[in-house]
């Protein structure tokens, strides 16, 4: 420990034991709140602790709903306030290849590599069974103490008969426990949040966790509508089902979420999804109407339970909304001959993002309503004031895309609005001796961003970065011209010859090289409007404080309005009872207290972040215009320029293509040597599968498998 101390500088020492306070804090408060789920079936939780807490928490200011916003929305709130905090303090520190060199990373093996939930390490799977374990109790716990209620209560003749009472007893406790899946399955697709970066994972990395979740909770709630409509059937009270009362549960709204989430989940089938893209798309907006109508069916007090994580989710898409609105700057385009474009736009210098970064782009040409996520190729220290990020084609959207950019008639202005860069938080390379790379066709655009990161390092800090070997596969020749992309377009073309890069290359179809096939890109220049903007963080250069600012200020500012409003309209008709105000109304009223206070908030600090962003976007502006424009007849790739580069003189020699065949990836990966490999793949499932299958044989124990996936 003494040795790494000495090693930083008294700056870093202070912000890592401030970040130490940070982890210990959200770990306690992690686990208070886990304490709190795995104990609120028991009838101590019920019967004991709840009186107690609503006895100091019920106040005319917040009724009942107090107690459940304190114990449920209040801490999850406060990690993402402190996670926003964490996450500063990690960029503000910036340390460089500080990470443990050659760290175990047993528990990131791979476990499960085929089956339903893809590629699965230990720790995911460990996680899992918590979770699946903290369902069965739930809904164990709470049939159980139904189940004795209902042996032990005096019958009647006019009763259900005991079957009818325990089967809506299961309907109602699985309505609970769907409940816990719906508190986590917002945290996942919020791209912006500071609770996954703080456990070091990625929203696109959680996308199979929400769709997990996405599984669970809709079989549980679909279940859970079931035994109803059969109770209510044997029962003769089938007219239950139009029930939408004053107060409160409301089924009406509980069938609708219902039947809006039905319609969400079964667009999300796999072979639909793919073969009808637009319809799983423009689908999934009835998340809207499926959360609107379950908070009305269980009214706003359960609703809190869940709130968190659809609150952060709001904050989110809100500023992803504002960031939409602004149309960027695109300086250019690379067309390759294998139907793949480079969009190279300007950006602001203070904008930074890690490797294997996503961005989401919308080109109301083709669509105003679609967006659709990319890799960042560029890397943000090496390429101050440009972007790029490379496009395959390959569905309806993409294909009509390449055609506009490949089209004879050269555009001279391409309108394009963008939402991100979404990625890690940190990365650190350097922990590894060798990094293996093994890409299949487009899969290759992450493993660029990453080459280009180690060049930055590797020129600018002089550090020693590891071997890497990039094992590339693509189906023709003419998608070599993908390698092009490991270098930018710059005028000062940065030096690799002191990197050890390594690449094989293989062609399937093509049996051998084809000189006719053109394997070069082609630039395109544009001409932007003088309205277009550079890219930059919607938030600013601090915004991560600026959205923990965000969070901690539009839920305050709830408080205080909610607050008055209960008191003094809700608490004269209602005296803390729950029996008589609208449960509908006050739904909505918190709804739209929330809304407000969101769109206030965020509002104020994306404006008072807009005036400095226009600044710095007239001076690029200036600089750029001077930026070369070429005539319809002058649209080829400058490729003697190119060619005769001693960087591009060093990417050939360090690439060998193989023709006709399939990369040998067992005798590739286990024939390296090393303390510690990492490997990393990315394309199509089964190329990843087939990866992780090898590192997870236990041949060689230097080998970290690490998957980069397109769930997005």
């Amino acid at each position: 420990m003494a040795q790494e101390n000495s090693k930083r500088s008294p700056s870093q020492i202070k912000y890592s034991r401030v970040k130490s306070i940070i982890r210990l804090f959200v770990f306690l408060v992690f686990l208070g709140l886990l304490f709190i789920f795995i104990m609120m079936p028991t009838t101590t939780f019920k019967h004991k602790w709840i009186p107690k807490i609503e006895a100091k928490t019920i106040s005319t200011y917040f009724g009942v709903q107090g107690f459940i916003i304190l114990i449920y929305t209040f801490p999850s709130l406060l990690i993402a306030t402190l996670g926003c905090v964490y996450i500063h303090i990690t960029k503000k520190s910036n340390e460089i290849g500080n990470g443990k060199k050659h760290e175990s990373t047993i528990w990131k093996r791979p476990l499960l590599v085929k089956g339903p939930l893809g590629v699965v390490s230990m720790t995911e799977i460990a996680f899992l069974l918590m979770f699946i374990a903290l369902l069965v109790w739930t809904l164990a716990t709470y049939l159980h103490n139904d189940f004795v209620a209902i042996a032990s209560s005096p019958k009647e003749e006019d009763d259900p008969k005991v079957w009818e009472e325990k089967l809506e007893s299961v309907g109602l406790r699985l309505g609970l426990v769907g409940n816990i899946c719906l508190v986590l399955l917002f945290f996942p697709v919020t791209r912006g949040t500071s609770v996954l970066p703080m456990f070091g994972l990625t929203s696109e990395g959680c996308i199979k966790y929400h769709i997990w979740l996405g599984h669970v909770l809709m079989t549980i709630f679909t279940v859970h509508g079931i035994c109803y409509i059969i109770y209510w059937t044997s029962t003769n009270q089938i007219s239950q089902m139009l029930k939408w009362d004053k107060v409160g549960i409301s089924n009406v709204a509980g069938e609708i979420s219902l039947l809006a989430g039905l319609f969400l989940w079964v667009a999300t089938i796999s072979k639909i999804r793919r073969k009808f893209f637009e319809l799983f798309f423009y689908t999934h907006n009835l998340y809207i109407i499926f959360i609107i109508f379950f908070i009305f069916h269980v009214g706003i007090s359960f609703a809190y339970i869940m709130f968190p994580g659809f609150y952060l989710f709001m904050v989110d898409r809100y500023l992803r909304f504002l960031q939409s609105r602004c149309e960027v700057r695109l300086v250019s385009s690379r067309v390759l001959p294998c139907e793949v474009v480079e969009l190279n736009f300007s950006k602001d210098h203070e904008l930074s993002y890690n490797p294997t970064s996503v961005m989401f782009i919308n080109v109301p040409n083709i669509s105003k309503l679609q967006w659709h996520p990319f890799t960042i190729t560029s890397n943000s220290n090496l390429e101050q004031d440009k972007l790029s990020v490379v496009i395959k084609s390959g569905g309806t959207w993409t294909q009509k895309l390449y055609q506009l950019l490949s089209n004879p008639s050269p555009i001279d202005r391409f309108q394009i609005s963008v939402e991100g860069p979404y990625g890690p938080a940190s990365t650190n390379y350097l922990r590894h001796d060798t990094l293996v790379m093994i890409s299949g066709g487009s899969g290759i655009t992450p493993f660029i961003s990453i080459i280009r990161e180690l060049v930055y390092l590797s020129t600018t800090f002089k550090c020693k970065t590891p071997n890497i070997l990039l094992i590339c596969s693509f189906k023709n020749t003419s998608s070599l011209s993908m390698l092009d992309l490991i270098l930018p377009i710059s005028s000062t073309p940065q030096d690799i010859s002191n990197m050890q890069l390594q690449i094989e290359a293989y062609i399937t179809r093509d049996k051998e090289f084809k000189p006719d096939i053109p394997i070069h890109p082609q630039t395109l220049w544009f001409k932007p409007n003088q309205t277009d903007t550079p890219i930059h963080a919607i938030l600013g250069p601090n915004g991560w404080i600026w959205l923990s600012a965000i969070i901690s200020s539009s839920f305050t500012i709830f408080l205080i309005i909610i607050g008055i409003i209960t008191r003094y309209y809700i608490f004269p008709i209602d005296h803390n009872t729950n029996m008589i105000f609208s449960y509908p109304l006050r739904s909505f009223l918190h709804i739209l207290v929330v809304c407000v206070s969101i769109i206030v908030v965020s509002s104020v600090v994306v404006l008072s972040n807009k005036k400095q962003n226009a600044k710095e976007a007239k001076q690029i502006q200036n600089m750029e215009g001077s930026t070369p424009t070429v005539s319809p007849n002058s649209l080829t790739y400058n490729a003697d320029r190119e060619l005769e580069s001693f960087p591009y003189q060093s990417l050939v020699q360090a690439t060998n293509v193989h023709y006709g065949a399939r990369p040998d990836l067992s005798r590739l990966l286990l024939d390296i040597k090393g303390l510690s490999v990492g490997v990393f793949a990315s394309g199509p499932k089964q190329l990843r599968q087939n990866v992780a299958t090898i590192c997870s044989s236990g041949i060689a124990e230097n080998l970290h498998f690490e998957s980069i996936s397109f769930t997005w």
